[in-house]
């Protein structure tokens, strides 16, 4: 199944839900279709790619900060891509490690292939003389919304 992307009803965009999810959405009329896709049909709708909410959904949260760290949000930050080789990653690698004092911060944690953690082990990029590839940042819940559609 494929992910929908959902927008408040200001076009602002909110996150995804699953195909089935939107469809129920539909139903209850609480979303109407905004952008689907043009081959197929569900029912009386057509398969849709974006919903839009029939209602403003107040998001005052979303606008104080950005989401908060977590070891999925750095992967897709990343695009599951390592930091370091550019393979597919399947963990995180503090660039400051722990035992050194680096936190669980996104400015701190990179996405990394198991052969590059264990590679640079505890040490900075630099003494490791491993250049990351990009500088990590702390992402928007925009740049999520935006990365996934």
């Amino acid at each position: 199944m494929s992910d929908v992307l959902v927008l408040n009803a200001d076009l602002g965009p909110l996150h995804r839900v699953s195909l089935r999810h939107a469809v129920r959405m539909l139903v209850r009329q609480v979303a109407e279709v905004h952008e689907s896709r043009p081959d197929g049909v569900i029912g009386v709708w057509p398969v849709p790619t974006v919903v839009r909410l029939v209602s403003y959904v107040v998001t005052r949260w979303r606008h104080s900060r950005g989401p908060s760290w977590s070891r999925a949000g750095v992967l897709a930050r990343d695009g599951r891509r390592c930091a370091y080789c550019g393979r597919a990653a399947s963990t995180i690698d503090h660039v400051l490690p722990r035992s050194r004092g680096g936190a669980n911060s996104w400015l701190n944690t990179v996405a990394a292939c198991y052969p590059c953690n264990q590679r640079k082990g505890n040490r900075t990029p630099a003494e490791a003389r491993m250049p990351l590839r990009a500088v990590p940042v702390t992402p928007t819940w925009t740049s999520f919304a935006v990365q996934r559609s």
